[in-house]
């Protein structure tokens, strides 16, 4: 693949062996489980940031919500130790693209990525993942890694339903 800018391909690093990156996710993973007392995960962030948003504009009808409310009765939802998390990760994922010289712009699939069609599938799978990870009461980094690392049976039958779920999907929409 030949690059637009030549100097641009002297300046990027190669991606990290994916034995390596395990190791270190793993080592993340346990060392967040001995400094926090909680496994990683991300979904919980933005439904903090839900009932934020629910607290500056309808504060009563939030702090009665029977899901939110929770969230909302020691003052600000935000400061939860996930939401810190979620933006360490933010940091750290912007660090790493620009000490890699990776960091960059762009559109994956620039020949369908402004089609009506390819929004409203995003935007509809980005729903119904956000919606799954809530009703299962976590996300794949949540429940993936940081219950199969604490041996959770839930983790287990939801990775196997999820990569099920994925290939099922794939196959009925791209035929693949």
């Amino acid at each position: 693949m030949t690059s637009p800018i030549p100097a641009l391909e002297k300046r990027i690093k190669p991606f990290w062996s994916p034995v390596w990156a395990g190791i270190a996710l793993g080592l993340v993973l346990l060392l967040t489980f001995v400094l926090t007392g909680h496994g990683l995960g991300a979904t919980g962030a933005t439904t903090r940031a839900t009932a934020w948003l629910g607290m500056e504009v309808a504060p009563q009808a939030t702090h009665a919500n029977a899901y939110l409310g929770p969230m909302t009765a020691n003052g600000n939802p935000m400061s939860s130790w996930i939401t810190w998390q979620v933006i360490g990760v933010a940091i750290g994922a912007l660090l790493a693209a620009f000490l890699g010289g990776r960091f960059r712009f762009q559109f994956d699939g620039s020949l369908s990525v402004g089609t009506p069609r390819r929004i409203l599938t995003a935007l509809a799978g980005g729903m119904l993942a956000g919606f799954g990870a809530r009703v299962s009461a976590g996300c794949t980094s949540g429940l993936g890694l940081s219950g199969a690392a604490t041996l959770g049976v839930s983790a287990f039958l939801f990775l196997g339903l999820f990569f099920a779920t994925g290939l099922i999907t794939s196959r009925l929409v791209r035929g693949v």
